[in-house]
């Protein structure tokens, strides 16, 4: 009886302590919140994705000067390529290019004129005075010198020189006349003399160098010419102007003053109307004798000179009637650049006209 109990006891507590556990694991199954603990990181993607966005607008710092395009920020990789056309600019690029290539070509044309009228000035004032006298004593020794600014007239191109103003035409011509001439005194100089020349010049005078005007050869812009061909082709066709008479050097001391710079284009006119006033005021060339009823001019205003080249611009039927055509010219010529005293005396008074003797002696600075 009691192992009955006993067994009975035994089994029940059995039974009890199977239903406990089953119970235990019952309540340690019911996790399913793992699909909570699974769930709740999905929103780390969303974060982790979202920020990468804002970095993106300030790659590129010089992008201001570009209209913005809307897909810059969403793919930074092609904004290197966004710089090049902003660099480039090609279209307005072209007419800027234009103008300054025009503008440099006008620069060389006048620097090329300009470039002439420099070297002759540094030249002429190292060796002639502001009388116009030359310092032919120290040229002998700069002979070199002498030739190898000629040079440059020699080389000059035809096409620069036909891109040149008239004004730098006729200045290059005159320049070139002037230098060609002093050269031809050196080749001469000391100047020699036969005692029978001697009675109607001077020793030293230019009237002893044979051939001055027509003999001696030079170049220019590759052709030849003499210093008759320069006056006849340029001075008197070409240009026609009659200040250019006193613009030439005559090499003697009843001629023009030389200048001590060269004539430029740019200053050209203001330049032969100051030689003009120069020679006029110099008293070799025009001097009213009134106790004597007389006006006196160079010979270069004779008839055989250079008293015919005045007729086309300034001749006249009007007045100075008494007067042959060329005086009538030179003397309508010369109103322009007197004053009104002796412009009065020239169109009313009763005189003659006389040429006065012409001095050839050279004019070489004193001294040297």
């Amino acid at each position: 009886m009691n192992r009955h109990i006993f067994l009975m006891s035994s089994l029940i507590l059995t039974l009890l302590v199977l239903a406990g556990c089953q119970h235990k694991s019952a309540n340690v199954i019911p996790p399913p919140p793992a699909p909570i603990v699974i769930s709740e990181p999905q929103p780390a993607p969303v974060a982790i994705a979202e920020p990468i966005v804002p970095p993106a607008v300030t790659i590129e710092p010089n992008i201001p000067a570009i209209p913005p395009e809307p897909n810059i920020a969403q793919s930074p990789a092609t904004e290197p390529n966004v710089q090049k056309p902003a660099v480039i600019e090609p279209a307005p690029a072209k007419p800027a290019e234009s103008n300054s290539v025009q503008a440099q070509a006008d620069v060389t044309v006048k620097n090329s004129s300009a470039q002439f009228c420099g070297i002759c000035t540094d030249f002429l004032g190292k060796y002639v005075d502001q009388q116009g006298l030359v310092d032919y004593r120290a040229l002998s020794r700069k002979k070199l010198e002498v030739a190898e600014l000629l040079d440059k007239f020699k080389v000059l191109s035809r096409d620069d020189y036909n891109s040149w103003s008239k004004d730098d035409k006729l200045a290059l011509w005159i320049n070139g006349y002037n230098l060609e001439f002093i050269k031809i005194i050196l080749g001469n100089y000391p100047i020699e003399s036969t005692r029978a020349l001697r009675l109607f010049w001077p020793p030293n005078s230019i009237k002893h160098i044979k051939g001055i005007w027509d003999d001696y050869k030079f170049i220019i812009m590759e052709e030849e010419f003499t210093l008759r061909e320069i006056e006849t082709k340029y001075f008197v066709k070409e240009f026609g102007d009659p200040r250019v008479i006193f613009a030439i050097y005559y090499g003697s001391a009843s001629g023009p003053p030389l200048r001590n710079e060269a004539y430029c284009g740019a200053t050209l006119t203001a330049q032969l109307d100051d030689q003009v006033k120069k020679f006029l005021e110099s008293g070799q060339a025009f001097k009213i004798d009134r106790e004597n009823q007389k006006v006196l001019l160079s010979s270069i205003f004779s008839s055989t000179w250079y008293g015919g080249r005045f007729i086309g611009s300034y001749g006249t039927d009007l007045k100075f009637k008494q007067q042959t055509p060329e005086v009538r010219a030179v003397l309508n010529f010369l109103t322009k650049y007197i004053s009104p005293q002796e412009v009065s005396f020239l169109e009313t008074g009763n005189y003659t006209v006389e040429f006065m003797r012409y001095d050839w002696t050279l004019n070489e600075r004193a001294g040297q």
